[in-house]
């Protein structure tokens, strides 16, 4: 069987941050939302921190914490790979829990290929 193309990676400086992170609060989750301000870059919380809203689609999983994208932003994102990476800098939010360590999540992009598009993981939504 033909291993499904996975809609989500991080490069290594994104997990180095989330392993300091995950041993300072436990368990994870991210959400990005189709907003201004800190919504247009992904935020991380505790695991149970935020509540995805109805029909938000969560592409996958990092370190096996879910990604959570607003409904709206996946629609137009949908055929989009998502690379979580971390940049230095304090992000417009400060909600994030990478905030207090000088750090801010973002996302690179790029458009998938036909074949990948055929293939890709499902996505789950929230009720």
């Amino acid at each position: 069987m033909e291993r499904k193309t996975a809609r989500l990676s991080a490069t290594e400086k994104a997990l180095e941050v989330i392993h300091e992170l995950e041993d300072k609060y436990g368990a994870l989750m991210f959400y990005q939302a189709g907003g201004c301000c800190e919504g247009t870059q992904p935020q991380c919380f505790e695991k149970g921190g935020f509540f995805p809203r109805m029909n938000d689609a969560m592409i996958g999983t990092i370190k096996g914490y879910e990604f959570w994208i607003d409904r709206d932003l996946f629609e137009y994102w949908k055929y989009s790979h998502f690379t979580l990476d971390v940049t230095d800098g304090f992000g417009p939010g400060g909600f994030s829990l990478e905030t207090p360590l000088g750090k801010t999540f973002k996302v690179q992009y790029r458009l998938f290929t036909p074949e990948e598009y055929e293939n890709l993981e499902p996505v789950q939504r929230s009720e």
